[in-house]
């Protein structure tokens, strides 16, 4: 599903228009991302749970050449499947 058939299901199942859909899953974004720029977890009860993890520095291998290199540390995005929607899922 793409974002703009996102907002048309979105707006299709609420009163919102098109245009007014886009603008709160821009707003829904823009506060998700900050959130976790700022290192704050993000829980969406039913969906997910979203938070910034640290990953340490590692030895690893180029694939192409198979030269062996480091990769550095650095934060990631670690999102979990809530219990309810990995049971949707398997449904």
């Amino acid at each position: 599903m793409t974002k703009s058939e996102l907002i048309k299901a979105i707006a299709k199942k609420s009163s919102l228009t098109e245009a007014q859909t886009n603008d709160a899953v821009k707003a829904l974004t823009d506060v998700i991302t900050e959130a976790l720029a700022s290192g704050d977890k993000v829980q969406l009860p039913g969906l997910f749970t979203a938070e910034a993890v640290e990953r340490p520095a590692r030895n690893g291998r180029n694939p192409r050449t198979g030269e062996a290199m480091t990769i550095p540390a650095h934060r990631a995005v670690k999102i979990s499947a809530s219990s309810t929607l990995k049971k949707a899922v398997a449904e």
